[in-house]
């Protein structure tokens, strides 16, 4: 069992349909223990029972924007734990109009608001739970091809996934001296409670699976088992990388084109027709 031995913590399991959810599963399965994180009692009502359903034996109450509870997190941890081994970061957000219509009307508010939970939550919960990782501990995040370049009504959020990249790299460079990796996992399209924000998500998701390589879209499964690599002793030479699980589809540099009735269209075409 590759994750035997293993403890960790996992923060951003929101239902059993959440990549943090595939991630956690594929830990479970093989052999790791670990803790997850709620924000509110809403979620609570949904991470218990999957805690009960994953063997996790402890649940802790954490918003990624109030310092008090990551320090709260922290004593946790060491009182439960001693300490972790892996650490899984899954927790983004921007006001749902800051997803739609167009980048340059961003407001200040949206700007602040999706830096500070998506990207700042990051660097701040390693920052205070240093103390409480161990030495060769791994640390992953989640992003999206929208950081590196335009992806419909992805807006801000694109920009938050781009400043998120480059601080895995410097958190990478930072922390490699202490053995501790930090990398972040790039996937497709999935259908989740966080990309129900997304305008024209089934429309992204047709498009994904006509264009990429593997002509289909990935699982919350296959997303895990690449994080549980990530994860494990198996990545012991690998940090600050952006590892994509898309069938492929960042590789694509066009839209693919096809000839129906000797007349040649976009995918899009068929697609967007149905």
């Amino acid at each position: 069992m590759i994750m035997n031995g293993k403890k960790g913590l996992i923060i951003g399991v929101a239902n059993n349909k959440s990549i943090a959810y595939g991630i956690a599963k594929a830990i479970k399965d093989q052999g790791g223990d670990f803790a997850l994180t709620f924000l509110n009692e809403q979620l609570e009502k949904r991470v218990r029972p999957i805690a009960e359903e994953l063997g996790c034996k402890n649940v802790y109450k954490l918003d990624v924007g109030a310092i008090e509870e990551i320090e709260a997190l922290k004593s946790s941890i060491a009182k439960d734990y001693g300490a972790i081994d892996f650490l899984v970061h899954a927790v983004a957000y921007a006001p749902k109009e800051a997803l739609d219509g167009r980048f340059v009307d961003t407001t200040k508010e949206a700007f602040n608001i999706a830096m500070q939970t998506s990207v700042y939550s990051l660097i701040e919960v390693v920052q205070k739970l240093l103390p409480v990782l161990n030495k060769n501990a791994s640390i992953l995040t989640l992003t999206y091809l929208g950081a590196i370049a335009v992806v419909p009504h992805y807006n801000v959020m694109g920009v938050a996934k781009a400043a998120l990249e480059a601080s895995v790299r410097y958190l990478a460079a930072d922390l490699g001296a202490e053995s501790i990796r930090v990398n972040a996992i790039s996937a497709g399209p999935i259908r989740t409670l966080a990309a129900s924000g997304i305008g024209d998500f089934k429309m992204i998701m047709k498009w994904n699976e006509a264009n990429a390589p593997l002509r289909d879209n990935v699982t919350i499964e296959q997303v895990g088992n690449s994080a549980m690599y990530l994860l494990s002793d198996l990545s012991s030479g690998v940090t600050g990388e952006i590892h994509y699980v898309d069938a492929g589809y960042n590789i694509i540099g066009m839209g693919a084109i096809e000839e129906i009735d000797g007349k040649t269209s976009l995918v899009w075409d068929r697609v967007k027709n149905g």
